[in-house]
């Protein structure tokens, strides 16, 4: 396996090379200045706002750029912020960990409630607990999480005054207190993505579950007397979730970029927030940061998916 891995590994590194250049370049022809303020304010001298763009080479080629960033990138250096006056990794580091939590936390929620559910309804097909699981996954992935996470404030927050709708990094408090007011906080926002993606698994793993309970080898397993329980777990749910290992793999950087408006909604201080205002403000390097970061994170799910189905079925050999 670990063959494998390095091979898969030097793989990935001309994709990323090549993304991050169309990305650097797409971000490079695109309108807007990041010293376009400075333009108009007419207590910067001309000079300054020159010397500013010859220290960061705005006015180089775009390759001639592009290399110095990749340089400064490999090591270390991922650039400053024009609008925050920081250093972009250390910008980033100070969001990642509220995007984390809220993400996997939403991730866990859905891979909770979809596998039971998807499994419960692939075995009982047609049944009254199918058609009800069914029918809440079309409604679940029809509404978007801008619509559910206003009807959440609506009810938890506004109406019944349970939870928090507006996400705060620093609180106060200290010990379990704390603890219980990050969690307090994070319900709504956990709860809006966690089940708008529960949706989508349920249909998944419901469609894995039929296919492969018709299978051979899931007949013999039940002429030998295997009782249902076993028959289920072992046989047909381990190799039915190799395709929604491969769903979940994909759709976690996707969810990422989903929880850009999650966080707008709760007003979390995460990714999705640094990416909009980085957008709004053309402050270049942290859109190349943040994009760039998704852009391994999908290189990254990709490979693990990879290993998990050596794990899930083991007629998959890693060579």
């Amino acid at each position: 396996m670990g063959a494998y891995l390095l091979r898969r590994l030097l793989i990935a590194i001309p994709s990323l090379l090549g993304i991050s250049l169309i990305l650097f370049t797409v971000l490079a022809l695109a309108p807007g200045d990041p010293f376009g303020e400075l333009a108009t304010n007419p207590n910067v001298p001309p000079e300054v706002r020159e010397a500013l763009r010859l220290k960061f080479g705005l006015d180089d080629p775009i390759l001639v750029r592009y290399l110095h960033w990749l340089t400064a990138m490999l090591q270390g250096d991922w650039g400053f912020s024009f609008a925050s006056r920081v250093d972009v990794d250390e910008l980033i580091l100070q969001r990642l960990p509220t995007t984390l939590f809220v993400v996997g936390s939403s991730q866990v929620l859905a891979l909770l409630i979809a596998v039971p559910v998807g499994i419960l309804a692939a075995i009982r097909p047609y049944s009254v607990f199918d058609q009800v699981a069914n029918t809440l996954a079309f409604i679940g992935f029809s509404l978007p999480t801008f619509f559910t996470g206003l009807l959440f404030i609506l009810l938890f927050s506004l109406t019944l005054d349970w939870l928090p709708f507006v996400y705060q990094a620093d609180i106060s408090a200290t010990g379990w207190r704390w603890a219980w007011e990050h969690v307090r906080q994070a319900i709504m926002p956990v709860c809006v993505l966690g089940f708008f993606q529960a949706a989508s698994y349920t249909r998944y793993v419901r469609a894995s579950v039929l296919d492969v309970a018709r299978l051979d080898y899931v007949t013999t397993a039940r002429a030998k007397g295997l009782s249902d329980g076993t028959v289920t777990v072992r046989h047909i749910a381990r190799n039915a979730l190799i395709p929604v290992v491969t769903l979940v793999a994909l759709q976690i950087p996707a969810v990422f970029g989903g929880a850009i408006v999650t966080e707008q909604i709760f007003r979390i201080p995460g990714i999705g927030s640094l990416l909009i205002n980085a957008m709004l403000a053309n402050d270049t390097p942290v859109v190349m940061a943040v994009t760039f970061v998704f852009a391994c994170l999908v290189v990254l799910f990709n490979l693990v998916a990879d290993l998990l189905y050596g794990w899930l079925d083991p007629r998959i050999s890693y060579r």
